[in-house]
């Protein structure tokens, strides 16, 4: 990543500096405007239009970030979704441009290389995927299979982690995807705590999100047979996925806990169904189970202990 200072830090150095010009052109102790009186003049100077259309600027941009990576290319297109002329739209994408945060290419615009380097840093400073890194490379090199971790995000699974498995099979899952929760077996762990009517809500929810997809996951499932494999995995303290996202990828799955008990993560093992045949995926559940305990445990997690009986003296 280059180091060199951006824009915005180099900015921030200026401003810093400047109250100490300033004073040094006061008065004096009694008659000069020391740094707290500038401090009030300068929020004073932000009043609530200038707040206003700054907010407005800021939310436009960001849409312009989500579109791009919607898929949206061009410049009519994002002014179409911000609803703002071509002149405004032009000066937003080309703020964007010059910050690095798109890219121009041919045929339009695409995600620009200072997204990558935010979100390297973001994956840096969220500690799970350090602490999980270890346990799941164990996990990869006993079964050979891909492997996931993953955070909730709404109703979806975020991927903050990945180990693509050695059997020579890809994936379309990748750090930063997002899944319906419900729809997969990594979700469904983190679904484990939550009420029935709750999974409910979430299976219709990845329902709606899947109905257009072109990759046919298992779209027979009944609410009531989902419901009913949720109890057994809520009582086992795993979870499948039976094409349900995929078809013809399978994966065992357990949920992170972290020291409240708390689900905050979960992980899996998948692969296609030769190499996943139902009786492999019951022999998976305590090898899954025993490295998302390791991480829970790293995160605090202490396994409830049984309670002694008193013996009557």
């Amino acid at each position: 990543m280059n180091k060199a200072m951006s824009p915005s830090v180099a900015g921030h150095d200026e401003a810093s500096a400047a109250p100490s010009r300033t004073a040094s052109r006061g008065t004096g102790a009694t008659g000069g405007h020391g740094g707290a009186d500038e401090i009030g003049l300068a929020s004073s100077l932000l009043d609530g239009s200038m707040q206003q259309a700054g907010t407005q600027t800021l939310l436009r941009g960001l849409a312009i970030l989500e579109a791009a990576a919607a898929g949206v290319r061009d410049l009519r297109s994002f002014g179409a979704v911000l609803g703002t002329t071509r002149s405004t739209t032009h000066r937003l994408v080309s703020s964007l441009v010059q910050a690095r945060y798109l890219r121009q290419v041919q045929g339009g615009y695409l995600l620009g290389p200072k997204l990558i380097e935010l979100g390297t840093i973001a994956l840096e400073q969220m500690p799970l995927t350090a602490v999980a890194r270890a346990h799941l490379q164990a996990l990869a090199d006993e079964t050979l299979d891909t492997i996931h971790l993953g955070v909730r995000d709404g109703d979806d699974v975020l991927y903050i982690d990945k180990i693509p498995g050695q059997r020579g099979l890809e994936m379309r899952s990748r750090v930063g995807h997002r899944m319906p929760l419900a729809s997969t077996g990594i979700g469904k762990a983190m679904m484990l705590d939550l009420a029935p009517q709750t999974w409910r809500e979430l299976f219709d929810a990845s329902r709606r999100t899947l109905a257009g997809v072109s990759f046919r996951p298992d779209s027979s499932l009944e609410p009531e047979t989902f419901i009913k494999r949720m109890a057994t995995y809520a009582a086992g303290g795993y979870t499948f996925d039976l094409e349900e996202n995929e078809i013809s990828i399978r994966c065992v799955a357990a949920p992170v806990r972290d020291a409240s008990g708390a689900v905050v993560a979960a992980l899996s093992v998948a692969s296609t169904i030769p190499y996943m045949p139902l009786e492999r995926m019951d022999e998976l559940i305590p090898v899954v189970q025993r490295e998302a305990r390791a991480i829970s445990q790293e995160l605090g997690w202490r396994a409830p202990q049984p309670a002694t009986r008193r013996i009557r003296r």
